[in-house]
């Protein structure tokens, strides 16, 4: 009998549902596991369901029984894949559940910021309306969409997806060639030129060793046009202390982050420390996280589960070691 072990149900909302799956088993969850807490709740486990916790090498030398990481997510930079190859464990993710939510908060953002919505309404909140005197004020610039290049960084499923969405509010979306690549093809644009001709550049990029601080003081220093910088995808991306020269020098007109290092973040953390600025948005990781994509989460990874145990595995992570 299987014995799965969910050791961070609460990065998923309570009101999602979580079916069991349809085969025999022994279920446990847990709302979180600290690090030194990992080893003893897996002991035993022939599944692990995991969002966030971090599965290494250590961690994983010590779990015999393990022969399947059911991710709750996309992203698998938490997990050792070398480790779980050498060990033969497998890895399933979930794809293509915030081709929605995703885009839908990438542009929440850019059109936030575009248009200085949260300036006007603190303005609003601190009488600013009642102190112009006329039925409306300029205290800040307010650029349209349309005509807009956008730079999207990342062509899978929530790149071209927001690259829709751009084109229908008549905006020029730009696939950005990969940093330091040529050949990409006549459908991307070089990566520098992404860089000094958009007025927006939207982050949808995996996590990994060469895509890590991929954005830093070098290319804010390459962006002529002074975008507004967008990133619903991996804190690691960008170099945050770099975001924080490039902020204050007025290399980028603005930042609208869903993610940081560490999250949560420090309280010392760069981008906690520029929150508070009119032309900056910090939202907690939550782009992925309306009901609707977090119940097909919840509905694939249990899928994915039962298609492992039936011997037609379904969403196996591969070629990432």
């Amino acid at each position: 009998m299987e014995k799965i072990v969910f050791l961070d149900r609460a990065t998923l909302a309570p009101q999602i549902r979580l079916r069991r799956p349809g085969f025999a088993h022994e279920y446990v969850e847990y709302a979180r596991t600290l690090p030194d807490e990992v080893v003893a709740r897996l002991r035993g486990a022939t599944v692990a369901i995991i969002n966030k916790v971090v599965l290494n090498a250590e961690v994983l030398e010590q779990l015999p029984d393990l022969r399947l990481i059911a991710v709750a997510a996309t992203g698998t930079d938490c997990i050792d894949k070398a480790a779980c190859q050498r060990r033969g464990i497998a890895v399933t993710n979930v794809r293509g559940y915030a081709v929605n939510t995703v885009p839908e908060h990438t542009f929440a953002l850019i059109l936030a910021l575009r248009r200085n919505i949260v300036a006007f309404r603190d303005d609003v909140l601190d009488g600013e309306w009642q102190k112009s005197g006329q039925f409306c004020f300029f205290n800040h610039p307010i650029h349209d969409l349309w005509g807009a290049r956008l730079g999207i960084i990342g062509e899978g499923i929530l790149g071209q997806r927001v690259a829709e969405i751009a084109r229908a509010l008549g905006m020029v979306p730009l696939f950005a060639a990969h940093k330091g690549k040529t050949g990409f093809g006549p459908l991307y644009t070089p990566w520098q030129e992404v860089l000094e001709t958009s007025d927006i550049i939207t982050l949808h990029s995996p996590l990994t060793t060469q895509t890590r601080d991929m954005i830093a003081m070098p290319e804010f220093l390459s962006m002529k046009r002074k975008p507004l910088l967008i990133n619903t995808a991996r804190g690691g991306l960008v170099n945050e202390a770099d975001l924080m020269r490039a902020l204050d020098d007025g290399l980028i007109s603005g930042a609208g982050f869903d993610v940081t290092v560490g999250e949560p973040p420090a309280l010392d953390n760069p981008l906690m420390r520029v929150a508070g600025r009119s032309n900056v948005i910090l939202t907690p990781h939550i782009a992925w996280a309306s009901d609707e994509a977090q119940q097909t989460l919840a509905d694939q990874l249990i899928d994915n589960i039962e298609h492992f145990v039936t011997g037609a595995p379904t969403n196996l992570v591969r070629g990432l070691y």
